[in-house]
């Protein structure tokens, strides 16, 4: 005897396409009529916000659980960071400036992608936030290493499609900052942090926070450029005036090149970390 795998009931798929097939009747005309799952108006109405949340969490995840995506890397960092060859056109000097660490964020991504790849590619996985930028870089890397990366775009006012790099099947979009900050932390084994703006401090502050209050496990957290971040960030006010203690300041650590970083992250827990890249 066979085993009989079919489904007992009509899945959701054939009952749409035949929903689709109907008579043309005022009755069926009416969005009444429409399958509660298959009316976009219905499902965006404000009353369904919770199940807009719930898929919104489950999409990516089956999906990333489907492609085998185990573990990932996470690069955050500013949209408005160009690569050197286009250096002239940032609208500020520090922009230009900061420019070296696009490369510096591909040049990493490059790196980790190849480890990656070496151990089956499944784990360590690049993921940005599929913009321009530090995030483009990050992407770009993991395609000069012939691997895959995940972009967790989101959509905003102004137009912002996903940068070319990012794998198509691993390429998500999102409606809830919150879900998507979700995305980027559930599978991190270590977050880069580069020169950025609110986003970037958004996304920084909330994995620092979830790490030093014990929600989320300790992993390697590394800022590139000390500079800019001790010129943004005044970490030892924050310190001596006792909101965060001393300790807190051990949970990150600064570094300048893709090499560093790596090291770092193969080293994480085994040096003083504040102390670990020199200039301190």
């Amino acid at each position: 005897m066979t085993d009989d795998h079919r489904k007992p009931l009509r899945d959701a798929q054939t009952d749409r396409s035949s929903a689709q097939e109907v008579p043309d009747t005022p009755q069926t005309r009416a969005p009444e009529y429409r399958l509660a799952f298959a009316d976009d108006d219905f499902l965006c109405r404000d009353e369904l916000r919770p199940v807009r949340l719930q898929l919104e969490l489950l999409k990516p995840q089956m999906l990333q659980d489907e492609q085998g995506i185990e573990s990932t890397i996470v690069m955050f960092g500013g949209a408005r960071i160009p690569e050197p060859s286009k250096k002239d056109t940032a609208r500020t000097q520090t922009l230009a400036d900061l420019s070296k660490f696009y490369d510096e964020a591909r040049s990493f991504a490059k790196l980790m992608t190849e480890k990656s790849k070496a151990s089956g590619g499944k784990h360590n996985v690049i993921v940005t936030g599929g913009g321009p930028g530090v995030m483009e870089a990050g992407n770009r890397g993991a395609v000069d290493a012939d691997g895959a990366s995940i972009g967790l775009n989101i959509v905003l006012p102004f137009e912002q499609a996903p940068n070319e790099y990012v794998t198509p099947e691993l390429c998500f979009n999102f409606h809830y900052f919150a879900i998507r900050k979700m995305h980027f932390l559930m599978r991190a084994r270590a977050i880069c942090v580069f020169p950025g703006g609110f986003g970037t401090l958004d996304e920084l502050f909330e994995a620092l926070t979830l790490i030093q209050t014990g929600r989320m496990e300790r992993v390697p957290f590394l800022l590139f450029g000390r500079k800019f971040w001790e010129k943004i960030i005044n970490w030892d006010a924050l310190s001596d005036a006792g909101t965060i203690s001393a300790e807190d300041l051990e949970l990150f650590q600064f570094v300048e090149t893709a090499d560093e970083a790596m090291a770092a992250i193969e080293n994480w827990g085994s040096t003083s970390l504040r102390d670990s890249v020199p200039g301190r």
